[in-house]
Protein backbone atom coordinates (compact mmCIF):
# COMPACT_ATOMS: atom_id res chain seq x y z
CA UNK A 1 0.00 0.00 0.00
CA UNK A 2 2.86 2.36 1.06
CA UNK A 3 4.20 1.87 -2.42
CA UNK A 4 1.61 1.85 -4.13
CA UNK A 5 0.51 5.62 -2.74
CA UNK A 6 4.17 6.34 -3.21
CA UNK A 7 3.91 5.67 -6.87
CA UNK A 8 0.83 7.57 -6.92
CA UNK A 9 2.15 10.51 -5.34
CA UNK A 10 5.15 10.53 -7.46
CA UNK A 11 2.98 9.77 -11.21
CA UNK A 12 0.98 13.47 -9.26
CA UNK A 13 3.80 15.18 -8.66
CA UNK A 14 5.93 14.55 -12.13
CA UNK A 15 2.41 15.22 -14.09
CA UNK A 16 1.57 18.39 -12.31
CA UNK A 17 5.31 19.67 -12.88
CA UNK A 18 4.86 19.04 -16.54
CA UNK A 19 1.45 20.73 -16.34
CA UNK A 20 3.44 23.93 -14.74
CA UNK A 21 6.38 23.87 -17.58
CA UNK A 22 3.66 23.87 -20.53
CA UNK A 23 2.06 27.18 -19.17
CA UNK A 24 4.96 28.48 -18.17
CA UNK A 25 6.03 27.29 -21.73
CA UNK A 26 3.16 29.18 -23.32
CA UNK A 27 1.79 31.76 -21.36
CA UNK A 28 3.91 33.30 -18.82
CA UNK A 29 5.97 35.77 -21.12
CA UNK A 30 7.63 38.21 -19.16
CA UNK A 31 9.62 41.63 -20.45
CA UNK A 32 13.55 41.72 -18.32
CA UNK A 33 15.51 44.76 -18.29
CA UNK A 34 18.57 45.73 -17.68
CA UNK A 35 21.46 48.84 -18.18
CA UNK A 36 24.30 48.78 -19.79
CA UNK A 37 26.79 51.48 -19.34
CA UNK A 38 28.23 51.67 -23.13
CA UNK A 39 27.55 54.72 -24.49
CA UNK A 40 29.71 57.71 -24.26
CA UNK A 41 29.03 60.49 -22.16
CA UNK A 42 26.88 62.57 -22.57
CA UNK A 43 24.91 60.47 -25.02
CA UNK A 44 20.81 60.14 -24.70
CA UNK A 45 19.99 56.69 -23.27
CA UNK A 46 19.20 53.72 -25.82
CA UNK A 47 16.30 51.31 -25.21
CA UNK A 48 17.38 48.07 -27.09
CA UNK A 49 14.54 45.73 -27.76
CA UNK A 50 16.32 42.41 -27.76
CA UNK A 51 14.28 39.28 -29.62
CA UNK A 52 15.39 35.80 -29.76
CA UNK A 53 14.34 32.29 -30.30
CA UNK A 54 10.78 32.94 -31.06
CA UNK A 55 10.18 29.26 -32.57
CA UNK A 56 6.79 30.66 -34.04
CA UNK A 57 4.24 28.36 -34.71
CA UNK A 58 0.75 29.89 -36.72
CA UNK A 59 -1.54 28.82 -34.27
CA UNK A 60 0.57 30.13 -31.35
CA UNK A 61 -1.97 32.83 -30.37
CA UNK A 62 -1.05 33.83 -26.76
CA UNK A 63 2.58 34.22 -28.12
CA UNK A 64 1.54 36.40 -30.91
CA UNK A 65 -0.79 38.24 -29.14
CA UNK A 66 2.07 39.14 -26.48
CA UNK A 67 4.84 40.21 -29.34
CA UNK A 68 2.13 42.16 -30.79
CA UNK A 69 2.05 44.14 -26.91
CA UNK A 70 6.07 44.69 -27.55
CA UNK A 71 5.62 47.52 -29.77
CA UNK A 72 3.97 49.75 -26.72
CA UNK A 73 7.74 49.45 -25.25
CA UNK A 74 8.72 52.00 -27.36
CA UNK A 75 12.28 50.89 -28.38
CA UNK A 76 14.41 52.74 -29.93
CA UNK A 77 16.67 50.29 -31.60
CA UNK A 78 15.31 45.95 -32.05
CA UNK A 79 17.93 43.43 -31.96
CA UNK A 80 16.36 39.66 -33.40
CA UNK A 81 19.01 36.96 -33.23
CA UNK A 82 17.47 34.43 -34.53
CA UNK A 83 15.35 31.16 -34.55
CA UNK A 84 12.12 32.72 -35.27
CA UNK A 85 10.92 30.04 -37.04
CA UNK A 86 9.32 26.67 -36.17
CA UNK A 87 6.74 25.76 -39.20
CA UNK A 88 6.60 26.76 -43.29
CA UNK A 89 3.64 29.12 -43.23
CA UNK A 90 5.02 31.32 -40.04
CA UNK A 91 6.54 34.25 -42.20
CA UNK A 92 3.39 36.34 -42.49
CA UNK A 93 1.68 35.46 -39.24
CA UNK A 94 5.16 36.44 -37.52
CA UNK A 95 5.43 39.69 -39.66
CA UNK A 96 2.23 40.53 -38.67
CA UNK A 97 2.84 39.93 -34.87
CA UNK A 98 6.18 42.24 -35.64
CA UNK A 99 4.15 44.98 -37.42
CA UNK A 100 4.39 47.53 -34.70
CA UNK A 101 7.96 46.87 -34.45
CA UNK A 102 9.27 46.60 -37.83
CA UNK A 103 9.07 50.65 -38.41
CA UNK A 104 11.53 50.79 -35.52
CA UNK A 105 15.51 50.41 -36.56
CA UNK A 106 16.24 47.10 -36.12
CA UNK A 107 19.00 44.38 -36.95
CA UNK A 108 18.96 41.03 -37.37
CA UNK A 109 20.33 37.47 -37.92
CA UNK A 110 19.21 33.59 -38.74
CA UNK A 111 19.69 30.94 -36.24
CA UNK A 112 19.15 26.79 -37.30
CA UNK A 113 15.40 26.99 -36.69
CA UNK A 114 15.26 29.46 -39.33
CA UNK A 115 16.29 26.99 -41.92
CA UNK A 116 15.44 23.70 -40.55
CA UNK A 117 12.05 22.57 -39.06
CA UNK A 118 12.08 21.51 -36.04
CA UNK A 119 12.53 17.78 -35.52
CA UNK A 120 10.62 15.28 -32.84
CA UNK A 121 14.13 13.66 -30.84
CA UNK A 122 14.43 12.82 -27.31
CA UNK A 123 14.82 15.06 -24.75
CA UNK A 124 17.41 13.27 -23.37
CA UNK A 125 19.65 13.88 -26.43
CA UNK A 126 19.06 17.66 -25.07
CA UNK A 127 20.48 16.83 -21.97
CA UNK A 128 22.85 14.61 -22.28
CA UNK A 129 24.68 16.80 -24.98
CA UNK A 130 23.81 19.91 -24.78
CA UNK A 131 27.05 21.43 -23.63
CA UNK A 132 29.92 22.14 -25.81
CA UNK A 133 28.15 20.62 -29.03
CA UNK A 134 27.64 22.24 -32.57
CA UNK A 135 26.42 20.94 -35.59
CA UNK A 136 24.24 18.42 -33.71
CA UNK A 137 20.97 17.34 -34.83
CA UNK A 138 20.17 16.84 -38.54
CA UNK A 139 21.38 19.86 -40.53
CA UNK A 140 22.58 17.64 -43.71
CA UNK A 141 18.89 17.82 -45.21
CA UNK A 142 18.26 21.04 -47.63
CA UNK A 143 16.77 23.89 -45.21
CA UNK A 144 13.11 23.74 -45.41
CA UNK A 145 11.39 26.89 -44.13
CA UNK A 146 11.61 29.78 -46.00
CA UNK A 147 14.22 31.64 -44.74
CA UNK A 148 14.50 34.24 -47.84
CA UNK A 149 11.20 35.27 -47.52
CA UNK A 150 11.65 36.14 -43.71
CA UNK A 151 14.86 38.11 -44.36
CA UNK A 152 12.77 39.90 -47.41
CA UNK A 153 9.82 40.85 -45.14
CA UNK A 154 13.05 42.13 -42.44
CA UNK A 155 15.36 43.86 -45.46
CA UNK A 156 11.89 45.67 -47.15
CA UNK A 157 10.88 47.25 -43.32
CA UNK A 158 14.58 48.46 -42.96
CA UNK A 159 16.16 46.03 -40.65
CA UNK A 160 19.59 45.55 -41.64
CA UNK A 161 20.56 41.94 -42.39
CA UNK A 162 23.74 41.13 -40.34
CA UNK A 163 24.27 37.24 -41.10
CA UNK A 164 28.37 37.32 -41.74
CA UNK A 165 28.14 41.47 -42.56
CA UNK A 166 28.61 44.50 -40.93
CA UNK A 167 26.55 47.54 -41.01
CA UNK A 168 25.51 50.33 -38.94
CA UNK A 169 22.78 52.55 -38.30
CA UNK A 170 22.25 56.32 -36.36
CA UNK A 171 19.83 56.21 -33.58
CA UNK A 172 18.53 59.47 -31.50
CA UNK A 173 22.19 60.67 -32.57
CA UNK A 174 24.56 57.54 -31.85
CA UNK A 175 25.83 56.04 -34.88
CA UNK A 176 26.13 52.16 -34.02
CA UNK A 177 28.41 50.06 -36.28
CA UNK A 178 27.17 46.27 -36.27
CA UNK A 179 29.18 43.03 -36.78
CA UNK A 180 27.16 39.97 -37.43
CA UNK A 181 27.65 36.30 -38.26
CA UNK A 182 25.29 33.35 -39.32
CA UNK A 183 24.66 31.17 -37.18
CA UNK A 184 27.38 29.59 -35.49
CA UNK A 185 25.63 26.68 -34.14
CA UNK A 186 25.47 25.28 -37.69
CA UNK A 187 29.06 26.71 -37.97
CA UNK A 188 27.90 29.43 -40.74
CA UNK A 189 29.77 32.09 -39.03
CA UNK A 190 32.10 33.62 -41.08
CA UNK A 191 34.44 35.71 -38.56
CA UNK A 192 36.75 37.89 -40.43
CA UNK A 193 38.55 38.94 -37.01
CA UNK A 194 38.80 42.81 -38.45
CA UNK A 195 38.85 45.96 -35.61
CA UNK A 196 35.02 46.93 -35.42
CA UNK A 197 34.29 51.05 -36.75
CA UNK A 198 36.40 52.95 -34.02
CA UNK A 199 35.08 56.07 -35.18
CA UNK A 200 31.32 54.74 -34.31
CA UNK A 201 30.03 55.93 -31.17
CA UNK A 202 29.12 52.21 -30.25
CA UNK A 203 30.02 48.78 -31.42
CA UNK A 204 28.07 45.41 -31.15
CA UNK A 205 28.34 42.05 -32.15
CA UNK A 206 25.40 40.21 -32.78
CA UNK A 207 25.01 36.38 -33.09
CA UNK A 208 22.52 33.76 -32.59
CA UNK A 209 24.36 31.25 -30.83
CA UNK A 210 27.02 32.26 -27.96
CA UNK A 211 29.75 29.93 -28.98
CA UNK A 212 33.33 31.43 -27.19
CA UNK A 213 35.33 31.55 -30.62
CA UNK A 214 32.21 34.21 -31.82
CA UNK A 215 32.61 35.90 -28.30
CA UNK A 216 35.95 36.41 -28.48
CA UNK A 217 36.18 37.40 -32.01
CA UNK A 218 33.58 40.36 -31.41
CA UNK A 219 35.63 40.83 -27.65
CA UNK A 220 38.82 41.43 -29.52
CA UNK A 221 37.61 43.37 -32.36
CA UNK A 222 36.34 45.94 -29.34
CA UNK A 223 32.67 45.38 -29.65
CA UNK A 224 31.22 46.95 -26.02
CA UNK A 225 27.82 45.38 -26.48
CA UNK A 226 27.98 41.75 -27.96
CA UNK A 227 23.60 40.13 -28.21
CA UNK A 228 23.10 36.49 -28.68
CA UNK A 229 20.25 33.85 -28.05
CA UNK A 230 20.13 30.02 -28.62
CA UNK A 231 20.30 28.74 -25.33
CA UNK A 232 16.73 29.02 -24.20
CA UNK A 233 18.17 29.86 -20.85
CA UNK A 234 18.61 25.78 -20.33
CA UNK A 235 14.83 25.61 -20.89
CA UNK A 236 14.81 23.74 -17.72
CA UNK A 237 16.05 25.30 -14.42
CA UNK A 238 16.69 24.11 -10.97
CA UNK A 239 16.63 26.52 -8.61
CA UNK A 240 19.38 27.23 -6.79
CA UNK A 241 21.68 25.84 -9.31
CA UNK A 242 20.60 27.22 -12.27
CA UNK A 243 20.59 25.81 -16.31
CA UNK A 244 21.67 22.53 -16.66
CA UNK A 245 23.12 22.85 -20.62
CA UNK A 246 23.98 25.80 -22.64
CA UNK A 247 23.28 24.31 -26.13
CA UNK A 248 26.73 25.13 -26.53
CA UNK A 249 30.15 25.88 -25.55
CA UNK A 250 29.42 29.05 -22.91
CA UNK A 251 29.26 28.38 -19.43
CA UNK A 252 26.22 27.53 -17.35
CA UNK A 253 26.36 30.24 -15.39
CA UNK A 254 26.16 32.68 -18.49
CA UNK A 255 22.99 30.83 -20.17
CA UNK A 256 20.77 34.08 -19.87
CA UNK A 257 21.17 37.40 -18.26
CA UNK A 258 23.37 40.62 -18.74
CA UNK A 259 27.17 39.06 -17.91
CA UNK A 260 30.53 39.97 -19.40
CA UNK A 261 32.95 38.39 -21.73
CA UNK A 262 36.74 39.76 -21.76
CA UNK A 263 40.21 37.59 -23.72
CA UNK A 264 43.13 39.01 -22.57
CA UNK A 265 44.62 42.16 -23.18
CA UNK A 266 41.40 43.62 -24.00
CA UNK A 267 38.68 45.55 -22.18
CA UNK A 268 35.62 43.82 -21.09
CA UNK A 269 32.40 43.67 -23.41
CA UNK A 270 29.27 43.24 -21.88
CA UNK A 271 27.19 40.21 -23.40
CA UNK A 272 23.35 39.71 -22.95
CA UNK A 273 22.02 36.31 -23.80
CA UNK A 274 18.35 35.94 -24.22
CA UNK A 275 16.76 32.62 -22.72
CA UNK A 276 13.92 33.40 -25.84
CA UNK A 277 10.35 33.38 -25.84
CA UNK A 278 9.88 29.86 -27.71
CA UNK A 279 10.44 26.67 -27.71
CA UNK A 280 10.42 23.53 -29.97
CA UNK A 281 6.52 22.75 -30.95
CA UNK A 282 7.79 19.04 -29.75
CA UNK A 283 8.91 20.01 -26.52
CA UNK A 284 6.64 23.11 -25.05
CA UNK A 285 8.19 23.06 -21.78
CA UNK A 286 9.94 25.17 -19.15
CA UNK A 287 10.70 25.60 -15.62
CA UNK A 288 12.00 28.34 -13.73
CA UNK A 289 12.64 29.80 -17.10
CA UNK A 290 9.67 32.10 -18.65
CA UNK A 291 10.12 32.89 -21.95
CA UNK A 292 11.24 36.21 -22.18
CA UNK A 293 11.75 39.81 -24.00
CA UNK A 294 14.79 41.95 -22.63
CA UNK A 295 14.89 45.73 -22.95
CA UNK A 296 18.50 46.97 -22.58
CA UNK A 297 18.83 50.38 -21.67
CA UNK A 298 22.70 51.52 -23.08
CA UNK A 299 23.77 54.34 -20.94
CA UNK A 300 27.28 56.52 -20.55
Amino acid sequence: MRLGRLAAATTALGLGTLGYSYVEATRRFVVREFTAPVLPAGHEPLRVLHLSDIHLVPGQLPKREWLESLAALEPDLVVDTGDNLAHADSVSPLVASLAGLLGVPGVFVFGSNDYFSPKLKSPTTYLSGGTGVDVGGDWSRSPDLPFEDLRAAFTQQGWLDLNNDRGELTVKGTRIAFTGVDDPHLRFDRLDHQPADATADLRIGVAHAPYLRVLDSFNAAGNELILAGHTHGGQLQVPGFGALVTNCDIDRARANGLHTHQTPGHHASWLHVSAGCGTSPFTPFRFSCRPEATVLTLTG
